[in-house]
């Protein structure tokens, strides 16, 4: 009787309506959570910086590097003295509104691989075949009606040490001012991408022996007068790749370094064959870089005037009037300086009338002889 019952029900009915079901709950699903991928891996990553008007459907991963496991992001990396990797991960910032096809205003934020040698340490910069160097790929352009105006290129060091003084420095100057990275500092690669999107064009920072060294240490991997050549080259490929898109290099310290022939000859020898050019940060009357790049040919350009060896607000002003005397009398000046709270707000004073003054603001790179 049992299995009459059985076999009088209709399974083809009750198959059909909980197809039927499925379907419309999967419908219903995707309509209301707006997920069509629904059920994929998904991973979740820690962003370290805010940026206004950006939400999360404006960030895009464009790539996923081989061979970095299971890399999250700075907040995930395991503890070490020593991140042998340098940049781990690339992330595109799209303006609010815009779609994921339109074009990023401001400067190349991703590693230009003409230019651009990988290693295990990291990107190394590099000529490209074709003869295109670093400093030419990673430049800003310069505009300029009168050839003859008077030239200022402004140097802003020590980015990436302090994350509040380097948001602010980006935020608060000017695109011409070139921003110099510490290599030390932290998350360098996102401090890079938002400096070139704001339109800065970058300098890395090479801690070189000063006189009074060890008592006065830039970092662990200093480069020092007695140094092997191949000890210097492998801390100099360390530094070099600490970051990427920058036109060159700039001395932090270094009045031992840049005093000493050999030494500064290898250096630009060795920065040469990368397409870089090279700051003497003019805080040593000892130093014989302007020489040796002439000697080696390396595009170069020196400090005239630092601007905040005495950080107060007088002191910052005179040291700008000096500067704009040095761009007068000569046709360009450079000056560097830190970001410093007063340093950077006195600097953008400065520059809010300084066309008006018959100055122009300039990127490093519009300094050198190429």
């Amino acid at each position: 009787m049992g299995k009459r019952r059985l076999d009088r029900l209709p399974f083809g009915l009750i198959g059909a309506g909980l197809l039927s079901v499925i379907v419309t709950t999967t419908i219903i699903w995707i309509a209301v959570v707006d997920d069509p991928l629904g059920g994929e891996p998904v991973a979740v990553l820690p962003l370290d910086a805010v940026v206004e008007g950006v939400t999360s459907h404006d960030i895009e991963v464009v790539e996923i590097r081989p061979g970095i496991g299971e890399d999250l992001g700075p907040e995930l990396r395991p503890n070490s003295d020593r991140d042998l990797l340098g940049p781990r991960y690339q992330m595109v910032q799209r303006p609010d509104g815009l779609g994921p096809d339109a074009p990023i205003k401001g400067l190349s934020i991703n590693p230009d691989s003409r230019v651009s040698e990988r290693t295990d340490l990291g990107f190394l910069p590099k000529i490209s075949d074709a003869g295109v160097r670093p400093l030419d790929a990673y430049s800003r352009p310069v505009m300029s009606e009168f050839s003859s105006i008077p030239k200022i290129a402004v140097i802003v060091n020590g980015l990436g040490l302090s994350e509040a003084g380097t948001q602010n420095a980006i935020d608060r100057l000017p695109s011409d001012v070139t921003l110099a990275l510490a290599p030390y500092g932290q998350d360098l690669d996102l401090w890079m991408q938002q400096a070139r999107m704001k339109g800065h064009e970058l300098l890395l920072q090479l801690p070189l022996e000063p006189f009074d060294f060890p008592d006065n240490d830039p970092g662990p991997d200093t480069l020092l007068v007695s140094l092997r050549p191949d000890e210097m080259l492998t801390r100099l490929a360390f530094l070099l790749t600490r970051a990427t898109n920058y036109v060159g290099t700039v001395a932090d310290m270094g009045a031992r370094f840049t005093s000493t022939a050999p030494s500064m000859e290898f250096l630009m020898e060795k920065l040469k064959e990368r397409g870089l050019m090279f700051v003497d940060n003019g805080t040593s009357s000892r130093s014989i870089a302007p020489d040796m790049a002439t000697k080696t040919r390396l595009p170069f350009s020196g400090v005239d005037v630092v601007l905040d060896e005495v950080p107060r607000e007088d002191n910052i002003n005179a040291k700008l009037l000096q500067l704009e005397g040095v761009a007068r009398a000569r046709g360009f000046a450079v000056a560097a300086g830190s970001a410093l709270p007063v340093t950077v707000r006195q600097l953008e004073k400065w520059v809010h009338d300084l066309e008006e003054r018959g100055l122009q603001l300039v990127p490093i790179s519009a300094t050198i002889d190429r």
